[in-house]
């Protein structure tokens, strides 16, 4: 796991440092992660297909829409669809949200991860020319594995992130993650990023 032959610019940023993995990530996320996405683009684009059905279905054969805006009866039709601007751009705002989830979940099945290599003190990502180091202090040591014999995928957690609000309960604190997947050895892998997190652990447990 050491010895991956690095590209030039990771290798300069790394210098003399120790290694104690480099590796290579199939892939950018979990496919789990990608799947799910899918999923509820999917759910979401059928439920606002029923606003599309509703609203301008009617007209493709030639009939007309009958609605209220602010409380006032409103007809639209192929003569008269200047009522339905309104509407049309708050469901087309949903459908192209659905889409999007859609479009980007296929996109991350098939995202490649880049290289990640730990070191003593840091673990850094090197993805399309671009390198991020995060000191292993910045990860709060709850680390989720999922693996097979060939490969598998690393969840760490870390200790930033950002409240999310909730339409029908409190806002809640979403941790920031990263995710170093698909790749061999990811057992290994982990204790070696669970043992350097210890190690630079900010707040150690007193004794």
């Amino acid at each position: 796991m050491k010895n991956m032959t690095l590209p030039p610019e990771l290798a300069f940023s790394l210098g003399s440092e120790n290694k104690d993995f480099a590796i290579k990530a199939g892939l950018d996320q979990p496919l789990k992660k990608s799947y799910s996405l899918i999923r509820f683009g999917i759910l979401w684009s059928a439920f606002t297909s029923i606003f599309v059905f509703v609203f301008f279905g009617p007209l493709l054969v030639g009939k007309e829409v009958h609605f209220e805006t602010n409380g006032v009866p409103t007809v639209a039709s192929l003569d008269n669809v200047s009522p339905l601007i309104i509407p049309a751009l708050i469901i087309g705002t949903f459908v192209l949200a659905g889409i999007g989830m859609i479009s980007w979940g296929i996109y991350a099945i098939h995202k490649k991860g880049g290289y990640f290599v730990g070191t003593p003190t840091r673990l850094i990502h090197y993805q399309n020319g671009n390198i991020r180091s995060i000191d292993w202090e910045q990860f709060s040591g709850d680390i989720e594995v999922d693996s097979n014999a060939q490969k598998g995928n690393i969840s760490l957690q870390m200790r930033t992130g950002k409240m999310e609000s909730r339409k029908n309960g409190p806002d809640r604190y979403v941790p920031d993650f990263i995710y170093i997947s698909e790749i061999p050895n990811a057992f290994e892998v982990e204790q070696i990023c669970r043992k350097r997190i210890k190690e630079n652990d900010p707040t150690p447990a007193k004794n």
